[in-house]
């Protein structure tokens, strides 16, 4: 039987794990082992893993003792590509809630991941804010009107996500009873700056003119937009929470373009009111932050009051660590083009990951999404890999 271990200098002792809350230090975390089960005993060890009550995803993000590193992906692969055939509309796909379930579940019948996320795209608000927009196949998203001005902006209304989003709602609720427990089930919601940028800039963009020239001439209109959404993606993580989400990834992919002092600007006030807003009123319910790139502002990632920041694969698992700091959990960060490589390369990427990471606290996943044409028997060679692990 092939095993699930790379050949690495690792010893061969099983981790001792401290009772140490979630909270423990970079210090208390180091793995000073890994121990490696067969590939193929990896499926049959699962009912141990975790508990009954609480998906091992949500433990591990709390700091609770947990077997192994949780693991999941932030993008479809495999049989997904088909229904895009049969249904090429996104938005046909992400707005109707028996293709919602159908595929997000499609990972998870397949590879048991520890966290199915709902299908839906960050944009999705918009309508319900008076901003239409579309997703055009080969280009992206496209907004019609950009909003530029004050007018504009003053034109944007509040999400209220049970009038415009029900099937979200309905699709959260359906993917809890399939999953049960036995994984988390993960909602999602984009930043409000990264969410500006789209509608200043009226789609995807290289160089973010509009949205600085906007940010640095009219700044009073950037921080009305930008509370715009803050209100409403507050109301909306809370939403899908009250439907069934067991987590909340939160995607601000553009923060990054934003130097250190903008972004203290810009973004970090903002999420840091998305999380004490959501904290109110659901103080257990775990928010992830992903920012991509995001090297160059990390220490300032957990002054949003997350409880989890999804590192990229452009910043080393251990460095990382040590500049988040000791009181937040980390997510990431193998990159997504070493599933093109060799099964003994991917094997060695994961465990190399997992010991930087240590052993509380981190939830391993790819540093983003997986890429289109990466090898669906690579992708569950990552799952059976990651799933043998024991610290």
């Amino acid at each position: 039987m092939a095993t699930a271990c790379p050949p690495l200098s690792l010893p061969s002792t099983s981790v001792l794990r401290s009772g140490r809350s979630a909270r423990a230090g970079p210090a208390r975390r180091r793995l000073s082992a890994v121990r490696c089960t067969a590939v193929g005993e990896a499926v049959a060890e699962e009912a141990s893993v975790g508990t009954a009550g609480e998906p091992l995803l949500v433990s591990a993000i709390r700091g609770k003792k947990v077997e192994r590193p949780p693991v999941w992906l932030m993008r479809q692969a495999g049989s997904y590509q088909l229904l895009c055939e049969k249904y090429p509309s996104f938005r046909e796909r992400s707005e109707n809630v028996d293709l919602v379930v159908e595929i997000s579940l499609q990972p998870w019948k397949v590879f048991k991941p520890d966290g199915v996320i709902l299908f839906s795209d960050i944009l999705t608000p918009l309508p319900g804010m008076n901003i239409p927009f579309d997703i055009v196949k080969g280009k992206g998203p496209v907004i019609y009107d950009p909003l530029r001005t004050a007018a504009a902006v003053n034109e944007v209304r509040e999400f209220v996500p049970e009038e415009w989003v029900p099937y979200v709602g309905q699709a959260l609720n359906l993917l809890r009873k399939e999953v049960k427990n036995e994984a988390a089930v993960l909602g999602f919601v984009g930043a409000p700056f990264t969410l500006a940028s789209y509608c200043v800039e009226g789609g995807s963009s290289k160089n973010f003119t509009m949205i600085k020239k906007l940010a640095f001439s009219e700044p009073e209109i950037l921080h009305n937009l930008l509370q715009k959404f803050t209100t409403s993606m507050a109301n909306y993580i809370k939403y899908q929470a009250d439907n069934g989400a067991q987590a909340v990834q939160i995607f601000d992919s553009w923060a990054t373009e934003l130097s250190p002092a903008d972004f203290e600007e810009f973004s970090l006030p903002y999420l840091k009111q998305i999380v004490d807003s959501v904290k109110e009123t659901h103080p257990d319910l775990p928010l992830i932050l992903y920012a991509s790139g995001s090297g160059g502002l990390l220490e300032r990632l957990p002054l949003t009051g997350v409880d989890v920041v999804s590192l990229d694969w452009t910043v080393d698992m251990a460095e990382g660590r040590k500049r988040l700091g000791s009181n937040i959990a980390v997510q990431g960060n193998v990159d997504p083009g070493v599933l093109f490589g060799s099964k003994e390369f991917i094997s060695k990427r994961i465990y190399d990951t997992v010991q930087k990471a240590g052993n509380v606290g981190h939830v391993l996943n790819l540093g983003h999404g997986i890429k289109v044409g990466t090898p669906e028997e690579n992708v569950a060679h990552f799952f059976e890999v990651a799933k043998g692990i024991r610290y």
